[in-house]
C-alpha cells in the first residue's frame, strides 16, 4: 500500500525532500516509519529516536496501523534538540547524538565514545557480545539524566549502548553532553560514563580465540574496578615499615 509521508526542519534538511510516497506493507505501524528512514538515511537514526507522529492531521501513538493513502508526518521537536536514550544493535555515531541535542544555546557539545579493545585481562579479544534489559536501561539512563542537571546547566544529554557482538575498534557506547560552556559539559560526559557503567544493567561476554566467558554486568566489572583502584590507592598510602638494624 501507499502513504504520503511529509517531512519539516531538521529532518527535511538531511532527506533533502518535504515530502514522499512510500511503498509500505499492509499492517505497518507509524512507529515503523522513522526506522524506515534512519536506515536509508543514517544521519537521521539519533533524530529518529524523539520524532512524534501525525497520521492525516491529528498527532497519533507508534502503534496506529497505517492505511492506503494515510498521510503521516514526521515531525522532529519543536524547540529543537531533546535528550536521548538508546539500547541498540545499530553502529553509533557521535556525529548523529550532536547533531540530535545541539541547539542555539549550547557553545559546547563534549562527547564520549567508547570502544572495544583487543585485549583484556591478559588475552586477546575477537569479539564481544552484550545483553541489555532495554526498559531498565533506558530508565536508569533518564535517571543520570536528572542526576546530570541536578549539577549542571546542561541544555541536553544523550547516551546510547549499543547491543550484540561488537567486533575490535567497535564503539559500545556513545555519549554527548551539550551545554552553554565547555567546562559543565565535559565533566557532565564524564560523569555519565562513571554513573552508566555503575546503574544501567548491560551484560558483557568476552570472546577469545580458546573460549568466551559472559564476565557478569558492567555494573560488576565497574564495581571490581573501583575495589581494585581502591587496594592500590590503599597500599600505596601505607607507610613502609621501619629498616631493620643490621646486628
Amino acid at each position: 500500500m501507499k502513504i504520503r509521508v511529509k517531512l519539516f526542519a531538521s529532518v527535511k534538511e538531511i532527506v533533502g525532500k518535504s515530502e514522499m510516497i512510500l511503498d509500505v506493507p499492509d499492517g505497518t505501524r507509524a512507529s515503523a516509519l522513522p526506522d524506515r528512514l534512519a536506515t536509508a538515511y543514517p544521519a537521521m537514526r539519533a533524530l529518529a529516536l524523539v520524532l512524534k507522529t501525525a497520521v492525516n492531521h491529528e498527532y497519533a501513538d507508534g502503534e496506529r496501523v497505517l492505511v492506503e493513502g494515510d498521510e503521516v508526518a514526521l515531525l522532529p521537536p519543536v524547540s529543537g534538540g531533546a535528550d536521548v536514550f538508546e539500547i541498540t544493535e545499530a553502529p553509533l555515531s557521535l556525529d548523529a547524538l550532536a547533531r540530535a541535542v545541539g541547539q542555539d544555546t549550547c557553545g559546547a557539545i563534549a562527547g564520549f565514545l567508547g570502544v572495544v579493545r583487543g585485549f583484556a585481562r591478559g588475552r586477546r579479544i575477537r569479539h564481544l557480545e552484550y545483553d541489555a534489559y532495554p526498559e531498565m536501561a533506558i530508565a536508569k539512563m533518564r535517571q543520570i539524566g536528572d542526576e546530570i542537571r541536578a549539577r549542571w546547566p546542561v541544555d541536553r544529554i544523550a547516551m546510547a549502548h549499543r547491543v550484540g557482538r561488537l567486533g575490535v575498534g567497535e564503539a559500545s557506547v556513545a555519549i554527548v553532553a551539550a551545554s552553554p560552556h565547555r567546562q559543565e559539559a565535559l565533566q557532565a560526559c564524564a560523569y555519565a560514563i562513571e554513573r552508566l557503567k555503575e546503574i544501567v544493567p548491560i551484560w558483557k561476554k568476552e570472546v577469545w580465540s580458546d573460549g568466551a566467558e559472559w564476565i557478569g554486568s558492567t555494573v560488576d566489572e565497574h564495581r571490581m574496578e573501583r575495589q581494585e583502584a581502591d587496594r592500590a590507592a590503599d597500599t600505596s598510602a601505607r607507610p613502609s615499615p621501619p629498616p631493620v638494624a643490621d646486628a
